[in-house]
């Protein structure tokens, strides 16, 4: 039972949040008769919700608004746990600025982090940073034994062991031994009064939970000191064991609780989806009310969900999330879905990720809403992310936690994977994989912009042009995210000519005509970028280079083959795609829907200038005073890593992706007048870049981060 006294014994802590002490008794499990032990808590959500307790002021409800942090910058994989003490420093201090409450991570820390956290809430014991501390799984030992009980319970062993390293951590009383791709150090910053709950474990792959279940019938109740189970399967008996041992450690070693959860997403929930496509993602439950805390527990228990707007599939097509309209008479699956989940929970519920990336490449769509992955600008994600919050917070949610803080480039997506060099990732920005876009904070390449993408030619001052020729002054340079162009084409007719650029990246392959067209070049183009006004811009591939089709024709039967696209030189040019959905089948509908693809070569007009008021980061090109500029994301020229200059080989001479080292591009540019007559481009101009081991970048806000800024400080 809570008690109304303080805890006695703050010490050098006294400018802290107060504790709560409990008497508890229980049978120690070291000892051979029951021990009275006095053990604090400073938060609970046994009302509903988070509930922090203030000196002088007693239990106030604490509606959790805050970001995920990942481990991640550029340059460096996330194993490498490479963020520096000030860079933590600045990252805590922009973070509360955003008027946020709580941080979350999912896995230990180098020292450098709870230092930089201990030392920004020492200097603002006003307004502190709530901390929720995740424990990560081996994916690995998943991948390989997909069974938490198998190999002596290495799974479950190996997540206790860690558990217990994290608690001690946060408590400054830890040495860990260097261990590659994990934390290690000295801890002794004790951040434990900042904790404010722990959420264990990773998204859970059915396929894990389904062996975990099917091997071990008969694990179907725990009953430990402060956690068991009630009507539990095997998967949810090893979580309560975990859980439990968690508990257990904090109490007996620091004599302090706090609250406690699982990590879920909606392929695990308790809900049925009769509508979902794919059988993997309504296959199973992991359900957190099967876990059930004593007395002795005081903080309770919460259940804890990633919800995003565009996946599963069910999202789009289960009826009743389909038919919700919003109060402001717009369909709104997504709330629809929080209720529904809220209706099926007594424990509170943390949505602990959220979010759209503000990224040009997509891989998936709301049909209803556009609340997609991908192809969303960051005023877009900003708008969109603030909706979702507000959402949970009216469907009474205990809170929301934002995906991410930061971008993170080594991140892969599905649907472009392929196409790149995964030990390469972190050493460029790919706007095209749209995982590494999620941040509030974007790492921008470059020590400072090189072009920003305005039609201001002040960028362009120092430039000597590659080509001239037609008419046209072509201008080239790159850094880690782009190829930019600036065309100087006195005459042009925006709304009614064409600027031509074609660009030739392999040796050996591309045509040296465009079909259906009077337009020849002097050597083979293996892409063309076509600028004609506003809607009606493009890059295109030569067909014999087209990655989609390779992948979803040749090495899959997803779509079908194309002879045409198997000889070089013939002149076809196609658009460029970017999958989005195989082929499904909707089981309550009986209805089978395409494969389903988006132009992802379609550039956009605008202004890319984030200091100018229509600023769109999605811009690919700018027209201003008869001259363009744009941009290019390096892998819409087949580049799998512009860092050593690898791109794809020969698609179907190597029957495979695979890397080659490029010589350089070869491009030139001409202005075609409506109705004119034939144009050759002689394409002598060249450009070529100098590879680099350690790539340049600078931080800038989103505009996302000050509108999610005024949607934490509305939301109480």
């Amino acid at each position: 039972m809570k008690q109304s006294k303080p805890h006695s014994n703050l010490g050098a802590r006294a400018y802290l949040l107060v504790c709560l002490v409990i008497a508890l008794a229980f049978a120690s499990p070291s000892a051979s008769s029951a021990a009275a032990i006095s053990t604090s808590f400073q938060v609970n959500v046994a009302s509903g919700s988070f509930e922090v307790f203030r000196s002088g002021v007693g239990w106030q409800r604490l509606f959790i608004k805050g970001v995920n942090m990942g481990s991640g910058k550029p340059g460096r994989f996330p194993g490498e746990l490479a963020i520096t003490k000030n860079e933590y420093a600045r990252w805590f201090g922009l973070i509360a600025k955003m008027n946020a409450n709580a941080v979350r991570v999912y896995s230990a820390k180098m020292p450098a982090f709870y230092e930089a956290f201990d030392d920004y809430n020492r200097t603002h014991p006003r307004k502190p940073l709530y901390l929720i501390h995740g424990v990560w799984v081996n994916e690995e030992d998943i991948g390989r034994l997909m069974d938490p009980f198998a190999e002596n319970e290495k799974i479950k062993n190996d997540f206790i062991a860690d558990t217990r390293t994290v608690i001690d951590i946060v408590h400054g009383n830890a040495t860990v031994a260097p261990t590659p791709g994990h934390a290690s150090g000295t801890y002794t910053r004790d951040i434990s009064p900042y904790v404010i709950a722990w959420v264990l474990g990773i998204e859970w792959d059915p396929y894990f939970v389904t062996r975990t279940n099917n091997d071990h019938p008969d694990k179907t109740g725990y009953q430990g000191r402060f956690i068991h189970t009630e009507q539990a399967s095997p998967f949810e008996v090893f979580l309560a064991e975990v859980t439990d041992a968690a508990i257990v450690h904090e109490t007996d070693q620091y004599s302090v609780q706090r609250p406690v959860s699982v990590t879920n997403w909606p392929t695990a929930d308790m809900l049925a989806h009769p509508n979902e496509p794919l059988a993997g993602e309504d296959l199973v439950t992991v359900n957190m009310e099967h876990l059930k805390a004593s007395a002795d527990f005081a903080p309770g228990l919460f259940a804890t969900y990633h919800i995003y707007p565009y996946y599963p599939d069910f999202m789009n097509y289960q009826h009743e999330y389909r038919d919700f309209i919003d109060s402001d008479g717009k369909p709104n699956p997504y709330k629809a879905y929080l209720r529904d989940l809220r209706q099926h929970h007594t424990l509170p519920i943390l949505v602990a990720e959220f979010g759209v990336p503000s990224a040009r490449g997509k891989a998936h769509n709301n049909i209803h809403t556009g609340f997609n992955q991908g192809n969303i600008s960051e005023q877009q994600q900003g708008d969109m992310d603030a909706k979702m919050l507000e959402d949970i917070h009216a469907e009474g949610y205990a809170g929301g936690l934002v995906f991410a803080w930061q971008d993170e480039w080594f991140k892969r997506t599905w649907n472009t994977m392929d196409l790149d060099l995964p030990e390469q990732r972190p050493f460029w920005s790919n706007p095209q994989t749209n995982e590494q876009q999620f941040g509030l904070l974007a790492f921008d390449p470059g020590v400072k912009d090189i072009c920003r993408i305005d039609g201001n030619y002040a960028d362009w001052r120092a430039s000597r042009p590659i080509f001239s020729g037609n008419g046209v002054k072509l201008h080239a340079k790159s850094d880690e995210k782009y190829l930019y162009l600036m065309a100087q084409v006195p005459g042009f007719d925006f709304d009614n000519d064409t600027l031509v650029i074609p660009v030739d990246t392999i040796p050996a392959q591309g045509s040296q005509t465009v079909s259906g067209t009077s337009i020849s070049f002097s050597r083979g183009a293996d892409f063309v970028i076509t600028l004609h006004g506003k809607e009606d811009s493009r890059i295109s591939v030569e067909a014999y280079y087209d990655a989609f089709h390779f992948i979803n024709a040749v090495l899959s039967d997803r779509l079908p083959p194309n002879a045409d696209y198997e000889i070089s030189n013939i002149g076809l040019f196609v658009p460029m795609e970017l999958t989005l959905n195989r082929a499904l089948f909707l089981p309550q509908d009986q209805l089978a829907l395409p494969f389903e693809s988006y132009e992802t070569g379609w550039l956009r007009f605008g202004n890319g200038n984030p200091s100018h008021a229509d600023f769109n980061s999605l811009t690919d090109f700018a027209f201003r005073g008869q001259r363009f500029e744009l941009r290019i994301p390096w892998q819409l020229f087949n580049v799998m890593d512009p860092s050593t200059k690898q791109i794809m080989g020969n698609l179907y001479g190597n029957n495979a992706i695979a890397p080659q080292t490029a010589a350089g591009f070869h491009l030139d540019a001409a202005m075609v007048k409506p109705g004119g007559g034939q144009v050759a481009i002689d394409m002598s101009g060249s450009f070529d870049w100098n590879p680099w081991n350690k790539p340049t970048y600078h931080e800038r806000l989103k505009p996302s981060y000050q509108i999610l800024r005024s949607a934490f400080a509305r939301l109480r």
